[in-house]
This record gives C-alpha cells, sequence and structure tokens, in this order.
C-alpha cells in the first residue's frame, strides 16, 4: 500500500470517525426530559429515505383555550403500539430532547418519546381545574 493511499485513508477516517462520535454523543445525552399530555391527533410512518414516526399531540391546558400542539418523534416499537391503541383517548407522553442532531434522518423533531401513559378523565378534570377561592 502506498503512502499516499495510506494517508487518503487516514484523513477520511478521521472525519467519519469524528462525525459518527458526535451522533452517538448527542443520541444517548439528553438535553432536557418531561411530559406532556393531551390527545394524539396525528401520528404517522414517514420520511423517503430514512422511514421515522411523528406524531402530533393536541394539549388544551383550560376548556375553552386555544389548543397548543407538541410535535414529537417515536423510535420505540413499544411506544408506538401504545400511541396507536390510545388515538382518541387522553394521554401523557414522557420525552426526552435531543439537541444538536445532525440530519433529519433520525426524526423530524428533537423530542423523542419513550414512554406512553393513559390518563383517566376524572385524574385530567383534576388536574386542569383552577383551585375553588378560600371562605371567608
Amino acid at each position: 500500500m502506498s503512502t499516499l493511499l495510506r494517508r487518503l485513508l487516514v484523513g477520511a477516517l478521521i472525519p467519519i470517525t469524528l462525525v459518527a462520535g458526535y451522533t452517538w454523543l448527542v443520541l444517548s445525552w439528553s438535553y432536557s426530559s418531561g411530559e406532556r399530555a393531551g390527545w394524539v391527533q396525528k401520528f404517522s410512518h414517514k420520511g423517503w429515505l430514512c422511514k421515522t414516526w411523528e406524531g402530533e399531540l393536541a394539549m388544551v391546558s383550560v376548556p375553552g383555550t386555544t389548543v397548543e400542539k407538541f410535535l414529537f418523534t417515536v423510535h420505540d416499537p413499544a411506544a408506538v403500539e401504545a400511541i396507536n391503541r390510545s388515538m382518541g383517548k387522553r394521554v401523557a407522553l414522557h420525552y426526552e430532547e435531543k439537541m444538536g442532531i445532525p440530519t433529519s434522518c433520525f426524526g423530524e423533531t428533537r423530542y423523542f418519546v419513550g414512554k406512553v401513559i393513559s390518563v383517566d378523565e376524572g385524574q385530567a378534570t383534576q388536574r386542569i381545574m383552577p383551585p375553588l377561592p378560600a371562605k371567608p
């Protein structure tokens, strides 16, 4: 193997290794995590080359107010199954926010859902009702 060919190989492997390491780091590290509750109103498997599960959660804090949408991505097959079973029901989605992902091939959003929790409607109304005023 000639010296020039060896230098070209090393020169190509170093950037590939750095990009792969960076991608692994941002996908394994979480910037933030939390839960959002609402109704999954859209959930689809989409993408040209890299198929990902993308969804939309409609969140209403107080009845009669404007609906806020939470866009999310799901990789876990168990979470995909749970979301498909709970369409039309109120759920809480546990997510992790990933920052700096180099390509949309891993998902269209930076919010990755890993757990789905069904929320009882009685619990939901108790959470969003304002506290009663104190009696004089």
